[in-house]
């Protein structure tokens, strides 16, 4: 992985990078659309590609319950498996073990814990982790991280720290293959102390990038956009910086002008399919009467092929029928918002112009606050 800073902001700490893998060049700030199962739900690869799609994100957890990774191995790895000839980034799993509350439990030596779908019981420690990982073929791997619940005692959270950066050794230790970049995760719950203690050690052990975990997870958002402000400057400039889950536009936004570069997250397709879409002006909910006979695109400001093509009304009655339709063509719109969002804040930023960008940003949204 080659890792290079573009372009700086005159007036915030957002910055455009360039990241080069195996399987092609990705320029940040970047969204990653979540596949995962090995897909995009309601999206083929040519079609993330045309959306300007440059690198998705895989599931390890899910992918290592159903097909199996060693599966995925014998087909050629994750991107001849899945039609995909992109840059990919594979999570560790931890978040996913973390969401299963009641089913998992946490040692030293990993992770045990119950498939949500048979029941069946599995044991993942940090090397299992990398090795699935290394055989699902991802471009970028994650370290194995425990994600603590929110809210939670100080001490709790120490621990789960502390455990984290143990396992984040265990896990660069255990890497084997050269042509995989491995970020480590800073957790620390939401307590700075905690953050700056794992963002210092993680640094010492050298990974290809950094990644902040365990936000989104309840905390009021001005706390979210306090934890990446301080956080941001405790990672190195000259490698890559990722947010991990954090989706809604304006996080997105405040994530950049903290000096993030990569972020992910299920919302702007898990929405499509429950009917909620994105436009400059704010979220609308397509299944609403007042839709009925609406004969606009769903964003007067959207050039993307939804919008070129269908009216409200339609998609409207296309969701309210149950057509599969209404799933892809909502999913290839919310997905076209995000990337586009990307791509402009690229260019604000390449012209210094990103805070002028953000304020026009949150002056055309309704109902949405200032992020700061």
């Amino acid at each position: 992985m080659n890792f290079k800073v573009i372009k700086k902001d005159l007036h915030s700490a957002a910055r455009i990078c360039s990241l080069t893998t195996p399987h092609g060049r990705i320029d940040t700030p970047i969204f990653m659309p979540v596949g995962t199962q090995a897909t995009v739900k309601a999206m083929t690869p040519e079609e993330l590609c045309e959306i300007g799609t440059r690198i998705i994100l895989a599931n390890t957890y899910h992918l290592y319950i159903r097909p199996g990774h060693e599966l995925v191995e014998r087909m050629g790895g994750l991107h001849a498996f899945m039609h995909w000839d992109g840059p990919i980034l594979t999570d560790s799993g931890g978040f996913q073990v973390f969401s299963l509350g009641d089913l998992r439990k946490i040692s030293e030596d990993g992770v045990r814990f119950q498939s949500h779908l048979d029941g069946s019981t599995h044991f993942i420690s940090p090397e299992g982790a990398i090795a699935i990982q290394e055989a699902l073929g991802g471009d970028i791997i994650m370290c194995f991280d425990e994600c603590p619940p929110y809210p939670a005692d100080y001490d709790y959270v120490l621990r789960s720290a502390e455990l984290t950066i143990r396992w984040a050794r265990r896990c660069r230790e255990a890497k084997r293959r050269d042509d995989q970049a491995l970020f480590g995760i800073v957790q620390g719950g939401m307590h700075r102390d905690l953050r700056e203690r794992s963002a210092g050690e993680l640094c010492a052990l050298g990974f290809d990038g950094y990644a902040l975990g365990g936000l989104s997870v309840g905390e009021d958002k001005r706390l979210m956009y306090e934890i990446m402000g301080y956080c941001a400057p405790l990672l190195p400039q000259e490698k890559p910086r990722y947010v991990m889950g954090i989706g809604a536009p304006e996080d997105l936004i405040e994530g950049i002008s903290s000096g993030f570069d990569m972020f992910d997250c299920v919302m702007p397709t898990r929405n499509a399919r429950n009917g909620m879409l994105f436009t400059a002006s704010g979220s609308i909910n397509i299944k609403n009467a007042m839709y009925a006979e609406d004969n606009s695109p769903i964003d007067g400001e959207c050039g993307c092929y939804v919008c070129r093509n269908y009216n409200r009304a339609y998609l409207r009655h296309l969701y309210r029928s149950g057509e599969i339709l209404a799933s892809r063509l909502n999913t290839w719109h919310n997905l076209n918002y995000y990337l586009s969002l990307m791509a402009a804040a690229r260019s604000a930023i390449a012209e210094d112009r990103f805070t002028l960008f953000r304020q026009e940003f949150y002056a055309k949204r309704e109902g949405v606050g200032t992020g700061g």
